[in-house]
């Protein structure tokens, strides 16, 4: 029998989409959870809070392949910073999106959380011994059928970090501040075949460099969730 095929998908530029009204209403997360003690204090609570659900995805045939990905917060000197991963251009899936490092699960991997790390260590070149695992947000589905855990670690100096050229393009961190905020939120729609598509999009600014790091997708949905998370 013949698997049905997945349902074609327009090709976009997603930074040249409009931008919805900004949630102007939804506060920043208090700065106190954006600490290594606050974080570990919200991870140990088990307080009520609802995904986001204002992003629609492609919906997609057959099962999703099981994946991980490490949420990895930098403890820096001035607060934390979320380790990001442009990657490379001729990838398969995601190419030459941010991404948190991560990826499929394997046979070897006892957990989700393996999984992440182990990736982690295969694409930057992490050490697992320098991450402390805080715990796993819900599975996030995306829309190019992976059924995903976000595994949150803080990481740890003294630490390295080296791309695996063949995937990663550049590795880059971004204050989890500004990335907790929601006024730095953006709602993007792809209008296409008669429907709207919305998504998240959280551009970042390179600095010096110029231009934008441009957050979107299963990240900045993965990144939303999170902001719900911290701001119940």
């Amino acid at each position: 029998m013949t698997a049905p095929s997945r349902p074609a998908r327009p090709v976009f530029d997603p930074e040249a989409l409009p931008v919805e009204a900004a949630d102007d209403d939804l506060p920043a997360v208090v700065p106190a959870r954006l600490t290594p003690d606050g974080l570990r204090a919200r991870f140990e609570q088990n307080l009520p809070w609802e995904q986001e659900t204002r992003e629609v995805r492609w919906r997609e045939t057959g099962d999703p392949r099981v994946a991980a990905v490490l949420v990895p917060l930098v403890v820096r000197d001035g607060g934390l910073s979320v380790m990001l991963t442009q990657r490379t251009a001729h990838l398969n899936d995601h190419a030459g999106q941010v991404s948190f490092p991560g990826g499929r699960h394997e046979p070897g991997d006892a957990t989700t959380t393996a999984t992440a790390l182990r990736e982690a260590q295969e694409e930057v070149g992490l050490d697992p011994s320098r991450v402390e695992v805080l715990g796993a947000l819900p599975e996030y589905l995306t829309g190019t059928g992976f059924r995903v855990t976000p595994v949150v670690g803080l990481v740890h100096p003294p630490f390295s970090v080296t791309a695996d050229t063949f995937e990663v393009a550049e590795i880059f961190e971004v204050p989890l501040r500004f990335l907790m905020d929601p006024k730095n939120h953006e709602v993007r729609v792809l209008k296409w075949e008669g429907g709207e598509r919305r998504f998240f999009a959280m551009p970042y600014p390179r600095g010096v460099a110029g231009g934008q790091y441009f957050i979107w997708g299963a990240t900045a949905g993965m990144l939303r969730n999170f902001y719900r998370f911290l701001a119940a």
